[in-house]
Formats: structure tokens, sequence, C-alpha cells
């Protein structure tokens, strides 16, 4: 998702860019997420986890939890030593405006703090995570206490360890959850609610295993108002609301997907939890890609910050910014992509090559 397009200070025009972000834009574009969806599939045919196809709401097939969990892990770090060698090649070969090299001097310089520190918590290392912390309870306590949050009836929250908690005071709240699968390769999201689940099984479904298990996937064509984003980060800037994820941009498409759906717009409130150390000031708002996502809310395990960024939210998908691997990725970019063309008629723009992580280059989807 890393392009050299930076942001601009002020609201930046959308006729520049292909959006196709207004979900009553033409019913067909909504509803293109085939009702087969609905079935449940978690995998395709393609995927090593065929016992893994449905969640348990479906009778007939049981989640094979040790086969799905064992390829999750797989796959993570896989795609973390592609990460690894991509911020090395970064660092050492690029210059210092080049929008992928001062991110990741950032990124390596937070994780290594937290790993010297001893402030990281399993899993560990943190490097090329978004980085679980000590006090990470702590933070979602903090943010449970937030008025956006006690108002909210569904949280959309990312699935990384540092929001566990985050996740588990959302549904023993009694709100509806909304996760993404990890890196959207098993599908798009997932809803959870406290009457899909036993008092026993909440904690259990604060995890990618417990998504899969107890959740119902969700497609485009899913009528829902999300009244707050969790996000995690791997640094953020308290001054200015400018954050850094990991770097591989599953948190951008996710937001810009829920515009597309019109589940949230620019009033839709984006906060994250982090560890103080992540608290950074050094991260150039001139320098932030148009697809950025900005936070408004930053929770650390002892205090709130209210950031009033005046970087604007991203409005939807910025085709003309994925790359044909990451397409390649993700399915249900490819068919939004396709039923797009179709219904208009018109070719949408393709971002420029990029080498990703392995799990972006098998063709199982």
């Amino acid at each position: 998702m890393d392009s050299t397009l930076t942001r601009i200070a002020a609201p930046f025009p959308l006729t520049h860019t292909l959006l196709f972000n207004h979900p009553h834009s033409s019913p067909s574009l909504i509803c293109f997420f085939s009702r087969r969806t609905h079935s449940k599939r978690l995998f395709n045919s393609n995927c090593k986890l065929e016992n893994s196809k449905r969640n348990a709401h479906d009778d007939n097939v049981v989640l094979d939890e040790k086969a799905y969990e064992a390829e999750r892990l797989r796959l993570d770090a896989q795609a973390r030593d592609s990460m690894a060698e991509t911020s090395k090649r970064e660092m050492e070969t690029s210059s210092e405006d080049d929008p992928k090299a001062w991110k990741w001097v950032i990124r390596k310089r937070i994780w290594d703090l937290m790993e010297a520190r001893n402030i990281a918590q399993n899993p560990r290392p943190v490097h090329h995570r978004i980085p679980n912390f000590v006090g990470a309870s702590a933070a979602a306590k903090m943010l449970s206490g937030l008025e956006v949050f006690l108002d909210a009836s569904c949280v959309k929250v990312n699935p990384d360890s540092p929001q566990k908690q985050v996740r588990f005071l959302t549904l023993s709240g009694g709100k509806k959850l909304l996760t993404p699968q990890p890196r959207l390769r098993t599908g798009f999201f997932s809803i959870l609610e406290s009457h899909m689940l036993s008092p026993s099984t909440i904690n259990e479904a604060c995890t990618s295993v417990g998504v899969a298990k107890n959740g119902r996937p969700i497609g485009l064509d899913e009528k829902i108002k999300v009244d707050l984003i969790v996000i995690g980060s791997v640094a953020v800037d308290p001054k200015t609301g400018a954050r850094l994820g990991k770097g591989e941009g599953f948190a951008e498409l996710e937001y810009g997907m829920l515009r597309y759906m019109g589940a949230i717009d620019d009033s839709t409130p984006v906060v994250t939890s982090v560890h103080d150390c992540q608290l950074v000031e050094d991260i150039p708002v001139e320098k932030l890609l148009i697809h950025d996502v900005p936070v408004d809310i930053i929770c650390t395990p002892d205090q709130v910050i209210f950031t009033n960024t005046n970087i604007p939210k991203p409005q939807g998908i910025y085709w003309d910014k994925l790359s044909p691997e990451k397409l390649a990725q993700i399915r249900i970019l490819r068919e939004l992509k396709s039923r797009i063309e179709r219904e208009t008629g018109q070719k949408l723009p393709c971002g420029p090559s990029e080498k990703l992580p392995p799990t972006a280059q098998r063709r199982r989807k």
C-alpha cells in the first residue's frame, strides 16, 4: 500500500483518483458478494485446512482448531520474515524521502526499544508485528471508559494480541464485535455478539481461532453501522494523530472497504491502544500517504490523549495504489474490482508492482 503519493495538508480533492466508496451508487455493486459467502466458508478448496471450511454455526463441519492455528502461525512467520527483508532493503537502498524508508526507521526504533526495555510481551519478538506490550489490559480499560466506547453498539477491533482485551470488553459489554480475518486471506470480516457465545467461550472468541469457530462471516452487502474503530499501531504521534502500522497496509484496506460499505464516515472515531513508549513526535504529516489512517484518540496504560487530528481520513479504496500482487492476495478486493468494472464499464487503475510476503504470492483464492 505504500506509494510515492504524499498526503496534502488540506482535505484532498476526490476528482484525481477513482473512488467507488458510495454505498448507494449501484445496489448491484453492494450486493455483488454472493450469498454463498454466508455459508461461512473459511477456506477455499486450495487451502491446506480442508476440514476448516466453515464456522461453528454450520452443524455439518467442525473447525480443525489445531490445524487452523498451525497454519495461521506458519503464514504469520513467513510474512514477518519477508517484512524483515523488505525493511532491511528499504533502509539500506532508499533515500530519506522515500515513504517506505522513513517509516521502517521509526518502526524498527520502536520495536528495538520495546524489546530492549522488556516492555514487549508475547508473541515475541515484537518486530514486524503490532507489538504486544506490558500494560495492554490497562490501556484497554482506559479505552473502555471512553464515552465513544460506552455509547457504541458496534465496535470494529483489529485482531492483534495487544487489543485482545478490547475485544473481550466489547463482547462482555454486550456490544457487537466486528473483526477482520487475519490479513483478509480467509475472507473479509466476522461479526460476534455475546448472545452467540456462552460465558465460558467469550475469552476464546477473542482469538483468531475463536473468531473462526464462533463468528459469522459477512460480505460487502451487509447492512451494518460501525460506531467505533479500534486500530493497532507501532507508533503514533499524540500531537497530530499520525499513525504507523506494521507495514502491510491491511488496516488501510479494511478502513477503505468499510467506507465503501457506508458503515463508517469521517465522523467515526478511530482509537488506538499503545504503550507510552510508542508515542513519537517525528512522523512527518506532509509525507503521509493518502490512504494512511490517522487516529482521534490514543489510550495508553496511563493516559488518554485526544489528538484533535486534522489529517484527512481516507475516503475509500484507492485502486491506483494497489499493486497487482496485493490485489492477487485478497479475493474480496479482486471480486469488488471486477464487479465495479463490469457495472461501470470502466477499467480501474492499478498501482505499481511490489514484492509482498509469501502469503500474497500463493494463488490460493
